[in-house]
């Protein structure tokens, strides 16, 4: 007779909108090895991923939405384990990932946190060169030794402490579509913008312009993006289109004195 798998002293900690179609993959990734997850909602969730999460065993907590930080650090508040685990609805924890975090959080060691590796697949491909990858994410940590912080939406967790690096790979599930990808432009650009608002943040010419030649440059040729096909191209474009709307918009911000006619 086999015996159940051990569980690890981790509490998974998500945030969510309305994700029933896709946080499946995600909870399925740790369920069984982790011994509690914890799910944020926002409170205007109405697809079943309230039923979704809780089949998996979730605890769960409806919130109004305050934003990418403010809702991690939420989430995160309310683990009980040791180590605190933080995914995403669109991410999935491989073998591999789960294997190194069994052995990192078995161990007694120096470090307080741990990163690894994002692979994301996008267009029918896994992505493993240009600006998307390795795409290092520090998801593992104590509870108690780091907290979400960044500006909305590209949090950032800071940590108290050593941070290690684990082999295995973070997969992501980026936008379904290219039409998701493209609406996450407009709506990332603009978040960009009023918090460069909020913190007095200029642009110039340069922002728009010289910017994004470099991010493509730096993309498709110096980090080999060419090698992902045609969709590394379509990354290292988009990159580049993202990085002069988020300028542009902060240029458009600050109001240009209208010529004579």
């Amino acid at each position: 007779m086999n015996r159940p798998e051990q569980r690890l002293p981790i509490s998974v900690s998500m945030i969510a909108g309305n994700e029933a179609g896709r946080i499946h993959r995600a909870l399925n990734s740790v369920a069984g090895w982790t011994s509690e997850i914890i799910v944020v909602l926002n409170d205007d969730v109405n697809d079943g991923t309230d039923n979704m999460a809780e089949s998996f065993g979730a605890k769960i907590f409806r919130e109004p939405w305050k934003g990418h930080v403010i809702q991690k650090n939420s989430a995160a508040a309310k683990a009980t384990q040791p180590w605190i685990l933080g995914l995403d609805a669109d991410e999935e924890i491989s073998p591999a990932l789960r294997d190194a975090i069994r052995q990192a959080t078995g161990e007694p060691g120096g470090c307080v946190a741990y990163n690894f590796p994002r692979c994301t697949y996008f267009c029918g491909r896994w992505i493993r060169h240009g600006d998307w990858y390795p795409d290092r994410q520090t998801r593992l940590w104590r509870r108690g030794q780091a907290h979400w912080a960044g500006s909305d939406p590209h949090d950032k967790l800071v940590v108290e402490g050593l941070v290690g690096r684990l082999p295995g790979e973070l997969l992501h599930y980026n936008a379904e579509t290219l039409d998701r990808q493209i609406a996450k432009i407009s709506r990332y650009s603009e978040d960009f913008a009023q918090a460069a608002a909020a913190h007095c943040r200029t642009a110039d010419w340069s922002d728009v312009v010289l910017r994004p030649a470099w991010r493509f440059v730096r993309s498709y040729l110096i980090r080999l993006g060419f090698l992902d096909g045609w969709q590394g191209g379509y990354i290292a474009w988009m990159t580049a289109f993202y990085t002069a709307t988020r300028y542009a918009k902060v240029r458009a911000a600050q109001g240009e004195p209208q010529a004579k006619i």
